[in-house]
């Protein structure tokens, strides 16, 4: 050019020929399979750490979700001006002795019903015998007998592999009690320095991840503090309704063992999503059957099922929003794997580590955290709507 500046030459982009003979769709699949790879190593890697140091992740984790529920408590009470470590105290008191109470009403009334529905259960295999051998089938005795053998057996398997998953948590008396103060002395500290302990570890993060993080893990556990309290409400409403259906029946056919056991199981149960509730309601329902007959134990079936239909249709729906909503199929999902990493521990920690990742790592992709940097739940659930 004569006249005028030269334009300035514009940077071309660098093309990285492919390989001789590999084509593109080849490479890309290659660089997504290392990615995957790396990433599922370092997922079995994290696993296998939760397993192996599982008598501190599991009391740090039950930890973690009773500081949810319990910090509303606490802070409650430090605004009425009490010291905040008296409200720690007072709050854990009342708490270990509400747990022990239930705990002392439930093995107390099993042990003063157990031989009557002992005695229930060898007459009602009798009844049941007689009325097998009565069908025109050619069922004999001896038939009925290799049956119970095969049932017992089976119940003597299932019971061995549940209880070597509960012992998991701890294969020692020693290790249980290990835990338990281990879980009491993270609680306590979670509710008196919880706020400090999150800002040490936002700190030890590299500066440009801190805000993302301290945003996200907000929105998580403002998330997983409304999931522990809603399941505990809904538990609680599922023991009321079962316990109280077990408890008319009794007064229609002549009293009904165990309402209270039966109820606290009910309750625990509810913790483990879908195959909890279908366990104790399966349990409920055997009782029944044990000690009036098969009708009764319909009409339980009955009151079972309709709790269940109004808790999971009607009250998760309007006290729980879309907060946490996990897809039922990811519910089942996280039960299972949650089961097989840690037993019976994992199956109850699996959906609130689940409904905890999910809105942390839905904060994270949406960046809310730039503008909301301390959610409430009601921002949460605008959010996600």
């Amino acid at each position: 050019m004569i006249f005028g500046r030269a334009r300035e030459a514009q940077p071309q982009p660098i093309v990285t020929p492919a390989p001789l003979g590999v084509p593109n769709g080849m490479r890309i699949a290659g660089s997504w399979a290392w990615r995957v790879v790396a990433i599922a190593a370092a997922t079995a890697i994290v696993l296998w750490l939760v397993v192996v140091f599982r008598i501190v992740v599991i009391p740090l984790v039950i930890a973690a979700l009773l500081t949810t529920a319990l910090m509303p408590i606490v802070d409650r009470l430090h605004r009425a001006r009490w010291p905040r470590g008296l409200a720690v105290a007072v709050t854990i008191v009342a708490l270990l002795v509400a747990v022990t109470g239930l705990g002392w009403l439930a093995v107390s009334q099993i042990r003063g019903e157990y031989p009557e529905l002992q005695e229930k259960a060898v007459d009602f295999w009798a009844d049941t015998q007689d009325w097998l051998l009565s069908l025109p089938f050619g069922i004999t005795q001896q038939d009925l007998a290799e049956f119970g053998t095969n049932i017992l057996g089976t119940l003597r398997e299932d019971l061995s592999s549940i209880l070597s998953q509960a012992v998991s948590v701890g294969s020692t008396v020693g290790q249980v009690l290990a835990g338990a103060i281990l879980t009491i002395f993270a609680l306590i500290f979670t509710l008196k320095d919880g706020r400090p302990i999150w800002r040490w570890i936002i700190g030890v993060l590299p500066r440009a991840a801190r805000p993302a993080t301290d945003g996200a893990g907000h929105a998580g556990w403002v998330t997983l503090g409304n999931f522990v309290r809603v399941q505990v409400l809904v538990a609680f409403i599922d023991a009321i309704g079962i316990g109280l259906g077990a408890w008319i029946l009794g007064l229609f056919f002549g009293g009904m063992p165990l309402v209270l056991p039966i109820a606290i199981l009910v309750f625990l149960g509810s913790f483990i999503p879908i195959i909890g509730a279908v366990v104790t309601g399966a349990i409920a329902v055997l009782v029944v059957l044990i000690s009036f007959g098969i009708w009764p134990a319909v009409i339980m079936l009955g009151i079972v099922l309709l709790v269940q239909q109004i808790e999971g249709n009607v009250l998760q729906p309007i006290v729980m929003g879309t907060a946490v909503k996990v897809h039922p199929l990811a519910v089942v999902l996280a039960v299972a794997a949650g089961s097989t990493i840690a037993g019976i521990a994992g199956a109850f920690f699996a959906v609130p580590v689940v409904a905890f990742l999910n809105v942390f790592i839905a904060t994270i992709a949406s960046g809310s955290w730039r503008t909301n940097p301390r959610p409430s739940v009601e921002d949460v659930v605008d959010e996600r709507r």
